[in-house]
């Protein structure tokens, strides 16, 4: 065979490829182009069954020993107050004395600035983790009564969590997927196909909410935790090839 006709048998050859690789490369574009996306939505609403409160109380004195003992006794009736109130002495978390010294500042006849010590001011905080909700809920609500004790107290609202959000996220989770294959099998109904392999599933991230409010999602999700009642919700985007 001459050089003349082996060159040309190699360009057919290579011509031949080149229409194997670009009619492939059709093919493999347009199944790529025949997919369905769809996003279905999973929610559930549920009461939380977790509370977390807190309070402040302190007092100031020019002597140290003056108001650590006025927080110390401060404390022994907080702390009895609260048993009266069914509370468990284990359930009850005191924080360290927190120890501020107070000045008052000014400036003198010359103009010149003053600083004047005001005393002592200690604090400590009171934390209540607990899952009688509406006894500790009650509780914050009448904080009243230790500041007629003669405490300056200062109560934090409540913050609601549920212990079992694992369980909740996992039915969500199903439901959304559910949807989402619904929605999918309807548009390929009506489009006079059938839905092929699931190419891709993505989950976004969990919102939780108080029900019918105005709160907002956040991209890195929402965690509401100031209503005891919640509502979440999440969403599964499906992507399906159409047969």
């Amino acid at each position: 065979m001459n050089k003349g006709v082996l060159s040309v048998a190699i360009a057919a050859l290579g011509f031949v490829l080149g229409l194997w690789f670009l009619g492939s490369a059709i093919k493999n574009r347009n199944k790529a182009e025949n997919t369905i996306s769809v996003t279905g939505l999973g929610t559930k609403k549920f009461t939380s069954d977790l509370i977390t409160w807190s309070g402040n109380f302190s007092r100031n004195s020019f002597e140290l020993k003056a108001a650590y003992d006025e927080l110390a006794n401060d404390k022994r009736v907080i702390e009895n107050y609260l048993v009266s109130k069914g509370i468990r002495k284990e359930e009850m978390v005191f924080s360290a004395v927190d120890i501020q010294k107070q000045y008052s500042y000014g400036t003198d006849a010359n103009g010149r600035s003053t600083q004047t010590f005001g005393g002592y001011q200690l604090s400590q905080r009171i934390s209540i983790d607990s899952k009688n909700v509406a006894q500790i809920e009650n509780l914050s609500r009448n904080i009243t009564e230790i500041i007629n004790l003669g405490i300056e107290f200062t109560s934090s609202p409540p913050n609601y969590f549920y212990t079992k959000l694992a369980d909740v996220k996992q039915q969500m989770i199903a439901d959304a997927t559910k949807d989402a294959k619904a929605r999918a099998e309807k548009i390929a109904e009506n489009a006079g196909s059938s839905l092929g392999n699931l190419k891709k599933a993505t989950m976004g991230v969990t919102q939780i909410t108080e029900p019918n409010s105005t709160e907002e999602y956040s991209y890195g999700g929402t965690f509401n935790t100031t209503s005891r009642e919640k509502e979440a919700s999440i969403t599964i985007k499906l992507e399906y090839e159409v047969d």
